[in-house]
């Protein structure tokens, strides 16, 4: 039910430029991100994680993409761009002055930055294939979730190492909005495992993933919601207090329950 809406228009912006950056780690890929902040401010306009494992099932399932690497260099991926409002000289200035002082401080292996539109779309094109290439591996468990950036690292760390205990081999592809601490955590069967085997794990790999979600200060659902998979997810993460109060907003806003039904709350 739409009462009103509002639109905002902003400007273009004078100039952007995009890179694709290889490193060592995520603790790096977060230092990379403060510093693109101070540097960029608002004029940071995306900041993509993705791991090495992402980009390697790209470029095996689809023959005519590469990395704009001489090799795979990197554990773990960024793509950032800046969008500058003054020039393309002023963009290209701010860019190398960043990328060049994380380079001096040890905090990425390499980068790749865009020349034209057409690099740029190729890089962006890297990162919007993770999902399709995903689909060619059969069932994947996937997770849409949130936490603070500063708990990432112990996060990604912690649920890696946990996850094999309950399944060996599970393949883990991680990416997603870093900078707004929004993760794609998705795993993918072992090589040795057919779809049913793997999927029968399901609830129990996606219950450690949460469990250390919740750990670590980060929501179970983000930009897609809870939906209809994760509502029974909700008791095991809130409080009876939260889930009244959000049952009462429910029934004040939506008494007839006629809209989006089945979703949130039960």
């Amino acid at each position: 039910v739409i009462t009103a809406a509002t639109l905002k228009l902003y400007p273009l912006p004078a100039a952007q430029r995009t890179a694709l950056v290889a490193l060592d780690s995520v603790r790096a890929a977060v230092g990379l991100l403060a510093r693109a902040r101070r540097h960029f401010d608002a004029g940071l306009t995306a900041f993509e994680l993705m791991s090495g494992a992402c980009l390697q099932l790209v470029t095996q399932t689809f023959s005519q993409q590469r990395l704009p690497f001489t090799e795979a260099v990197g554990a773990w991926y960024v793509l950032l761009e800046l969008s500058d409002s003054e020039s393309e000289a002023h963009a290209r200035e701010r860019f190398d002055a960043m990328l060049g002082e994380a380079l001096e401080a040890g905090e990425i292996l390499d980068a790749a930055i865009s020349e034209s539109g057409a690099q740029s779309d190729a890089f962006w094109h890297l990162r919007e294939s993770i999902t399709l290439a995903l689909a060619e591996q059969g069932k994947c468990v996937k997770h849409d979730i949130s936490l603070p950036v500063s708990g990432m690292v112990d996060f990604i760390a912690n649920t890696d190492a946990a996850l094999q205990q309950v399944v060996p081999g599970v393949r883990n592809m991680t990416f997603g909005h870093l900078g707004d601490g929004n993760l794609h955590y998705n795993l993918v069967r072992p090589l040795q495992q057919d779809d049913a085997e793997f999927f029968a794990q399901r609830d129990a790999l996606s219950r450690v993933v949460h469990d250390y979600v919740h750990a670590h200060g980060g929501s179970i659902s983000a930009e897609q919601g809870v939906g209809q998979l994760r509502v029974q997810d909700l008791p095991h993460y809130k409080d009876e207090v939260e889930l009244d109060l959000m049952r009462r907003l429910k029934q004040a806003l939506d008494p007839q329950g006629i809209m989006n039904p089945g979703k949130v709350l039960a």
